[in-house]
């Protein structure tokens, strides 16, 4: 399986990204259609990053007005850059920072409202697929914007994000994605730095409040740090947040090609890039050799219970996943003086593993939770399909599992009972029926 791994241990900001997305192989001149859209140029040069040789990228605004969009200035001699953790978000810098610095084209062009992003964006000259990629990108970043200001979604006004730049970073990605073609996108923990920002609606810490609700759509995790600066924006949450299944480390690969990214400013201690790396996925750590399954890090917690009533036992379930349990067991027990309780095993990951026991406790109150030996699982990657029936001239849906190894090979189909039971019930047809019909139309699709 060919993957594209990042690194977002510094973060990521949308010119970053396009530039490791060089780096690592893809070929700038797909980003043709976007300088014939808008008017801007985007340039990429080799800098030096603590050591570190990396690409840096710059979408550079035109200054002189076009009439004709496939006819525009490479560049106006003035000195410009793109800063990472600057820009990407409503006129904001970090607190106590220089505000005079140079920006490129951050934040030039028009400021637009999310309606008016994606109109713009429909009428691009790129491929459907890039299209849609990036209308979803867009997405994500108006409802976030939404959320935070309690406005509707078409209503939402873009202030740096739906400048020219802004868009040149997120049509940009999309188009360099396709062109490495992978068949997954993973990340490892994105660094969000420390710190306060200040912008137009005052001062926050870090991350910023979009970031915040880009993350909770997110598959892939956060973590603070490691510089007290704005590390991850906006655009570059949203970019990962709609290609990029999370991994706690960089998968097993054959590498083919990697390449860094620069953001614009430099700490004492550490290159600021984010690493993009291309191979072929292996079944060496990031599959079983025997099984073909991927590796999942995990912690495994258990506790013996004597008096939890019956109610508190099958609310569980849904008060520990609440809190991070991947996988709630309840197995009957015998305890001391042969009196019968039970044995609450869970499954989480890691980071989640003391507030996952601290829910376990305060809902059963039992007087210890233990940590078992077990490190890691094998697990399937999973998706779900829509399966459409129709009974009788009546069209229903039905949401099914489709579980596969590490090579994408699928070896299990299963559609979710409590669908099936809904179906049964509006059309009279049995639900193990219904189930069996699900399964067969998924089954047929992938065949």
């Amino acid at each position: 399986m060919r993957t594209l791994a990042f690194d977002g241990r510094m973060g990521a900001a949308g010119d970053m990204l396009l530039a490791a997305l060089v780096a690592a192989g893809a070929d700038p001149a797909v980003l043709e259609p976007v300088e014939e859209a808008l008017p801007v140029t985007v340039e990429f040069e080799t800098v030096d990053k603590c050591g570190i040789s990396a690409t840096s990228a710059r979408v550079v605004h035109d200054e002189a007005p076009r009439d004709d969009a496939a006819e525009h200035d490479h560049g106006d001699g003035h000195d410009h850059s793109h800063s990472h953790g600057d820009g990407d978000a409503d006129d904001r810098c970090p607190r106590g920072h220089d505000h005079a610095h140079e920006h490129g084209a951050e934040g030039h062009g028009s400021q637009r409202t999310y309606a008016e992003v994606v109109e713009f964006v429909e009428a691009m000259a790129v491929p459907e697929g890039v299209k849609g990629d990036a209308l979803d990108v867009f997405e994500i970043l108006g409802e976030a914007e939404s959320s935070v200001h309690g406005q509707p979604l078409a209503d939402t006004h873009f202030h740096e994000v739906g400048a020219d730049d802004a868009i040149a970073d997120v049509v940009g990605c999309c188009l360099l994605v396709a062109d490495l073609a992978p068949d997954r996108v993973v990340t490892t923990p994105v660094a969000t730095g420390d710190g306060e920002v200040e912008f137009s609606h005052g001062v926050y810490p870090v991350p910023t409040p979009a970031v915040v609700e880009i993350a909770e759509r997110a598959d892939w995790a956060v973590r603070g740090g490691p510089a007290d600066a704005e590390l991850l924006t906006p655009t570059g949450a949203a970019v990962l947040a709609h290609f990029a299944d999370g991994v706690d480390r960089l998968p097993s690969l054959r590498v083919d090609d990697s390449g860094y990214g620069a953001g614009d400013r430099d700490f004492p201690d550490r290159p600021n890039v984010v690493r993009a790396t291309v191979g072929e996925a292996t079944t060496d750590g990031g599959g079983d050799a025997a099984t073909d399954l991927v590796r999942d890090d995990i912690a495994v917690l258990e506790t013996n219970l004597d008096d939890a009533a019956p109610e508190v036992l099958g609310g569980l379930h849904e008060s520990l996943r609440a809190a991070g349990a991947r996988d709630v067991s309840v197995l009957p027990a015998t305890m001391k003086k042969s009196r019968p309780g039970h044995l609450v095993k869970v499954i989480c990951k890691p980071d989640d593993a003391e507030a996952v026991a601290r829910r376990l406790a305060e809902e059963t109150g039992t007087l210890g939770v233990r940590e078992g030996g077990a490190s890691h699982r094998w697990v399937a990657e999973r998706r779900f399909e829509t399966a459409e029936l129709d009974v009788d001239g009546d069209s229903y849906e039905v949401s099914v599992k489709v579980a596969s190894d590490a090579d994408g090979d699928v070896y299990d189909v299963s559609a979710e009972y409590d669908d099936a039971a809904a179906v049964a019930g509006e059309s009279g047809v049995p639900t193990r029926e219904v189930l069996r019909r699900a399964e067969a139309a998924v089954h047929d699709r992938l065949d």
